[in-house]
């Protein structure tokens, strides 16, 4: 392997891309036109999603409460934890949607005849579904406190003067539940699937059409030298893009910057490797311009877009469809964003998304090294 083959691959590759001019306008303007147009013209619905629950006081009331919470529709009860601190990083990893804490007093207060707080916490990563959850515990709290007034007013002649049951909303990650705050980071997997997958996939069924692979096949240059040379300028670009739709992001749309950068730029450079390989893998199979960016379409943008969590939630989706996401590496990338912006998750609770990365990352790139020979046929 020769550095100095590969440079100048990378620098016949640059000259193609600059001589082109729609792959030079997709370069420069696509990722601002997508920050723009998703960060103002975009604003989804979504329904409840999974719930943690802590239960302080433990008793036969408290438990009835969550019967209730349990038997709404709209949210579903996956796990009652022990500790505030379980609560917090079902929260932090993306488990819960919303956190639920039933106070210690809760049935004293209510035998009592006294009011009674519900807390609860919601990760408003997402505002659509942190408004929707806050607005159906709000309602499954009134119908349990009305319950509980009918029951004091049977018990003491006497209906009670105030609601016995209040919920209080926190909004975490997401205090203003801001569509942009949610919407915008995701755009970044698309950036990068345009640059890695579409643009990749032309270059080897480029060279077959303009009938210069004869002249590459002839050169000393070997064909990882070939690969390495032809993506080396695409990761660079990529990478560029990703930096100046990250400042779009944070200093004109004012999206929060919880995480580190460094985490920031070692995923997205992982996710780089994965759609360069997979579009490489493509224009060599492909041998054809038109063929390879269709191909490249349809296995990279259009899950990237729909099947990544990007704009809808996976949970919503019917359960094909969820098994099916567990093969779009968009899926991971767009989770670790999400988390790296609005949670600020140190790249130590990253895993769960970057191994599979990792993986995609490493079998792709063992695929694209291996399908591209040196040779006519």
């Amino acid at each position: 392997m020769s550095g100095r083959r590969v440079i100048v691959m990378a620098r016949k590759e640059l000259v193609q891309i600059l001589r082109d001019p729609q792959s030079l306008m997709i370069v420069i303007l696509m990722p601002v036109i997508l920050v723009v147009l998703f960060g103002y013209g975009v604003n989804i619905d979504l329904k409840g999603l999974p719930v943690f629950v802590f239960d302080r006081d433990g008793t036969q009331q408290s438990q009835d409460f969550l019967k209730h919470l349990q038997a709404s529709q709209y949210f579903h009860v996956q796990r009652v934890v022990g500790n505030y601190d379980a609560l917090t990083r079902g929260l932090d990893n993306g488990s819960a949607k919303m956190g639920i804490v039933i106070p210690w007093n809760f049935s004293q207060r209510l035998r009592s005849g006294g009011p009674v707080q519900v807390q609860a916490l919601v990760d408003a990563t997402d505002d659509n579904t942190a408004n929707i959850l806050t607005g159906y515990v709000q309602g499954v709290v009134q119908a349990y406190s009305a319950q509980v007034q009918s029951q004091w007013l049977s018990a003491h002649g006497a209906p009670l003067q105030f609601a016995p049951i209040a919920v209080e909303t926190r909004t975490w990650y997401n205090e203003d539940l801001e569509s942009s705050a949610f919407i915008i980071p995701g755009v970044l997997a698309l950036v990068m699937s345009v640059i890695g997958a579409f643009l990749t996939s032309l270059t080897i069924a480029r060279e077959w059409e303009r009938g210069t692979m004869e002249q590459l096949i002839s050169t000393p240059v070997s064909a990882g030298e070939i690969m390495l040379g032809k993506l080396l300028p695409y990761f660079v670009l990529g990478m560029a893009d990703t930096v100046v739709c990250a400042l779009i992001a944070i200093y004109w749309f004012r999206v929060p910057f919880r995480g580190s950068f460094l985490a920031l730029m070692g995923s997205s450079a992982m996710f780089m490797v994965v759609v360069l390989s997979m579009g490489f893998f493509i224009s060599v199979l492909a041998k054809g311009q038109f063929a390879a960016s269709q191909i490249a379409l349809i296995t990279t943008f259009l899950p990237a877009f729909l099947l990544s969590g990007f704009l809808f939630a996976i949970e919503q989706m019917p359960l094909p469809l969820q098994w099916i996401t567990h093969v779009i590496p968009a899926r991971y990338y767009v989770s670790v964003l999400k988390k790296i912006f609005l949670k600020g998750t140190p790249a130590a609770l990253l895993y769960a998304d970057l191994v599979p990365l990792a993986i995609f990352a490493l079998v792709l790139g063992i695929l694209a090294t291996r399908s591209f020979h040196k040779r006519l046929t």
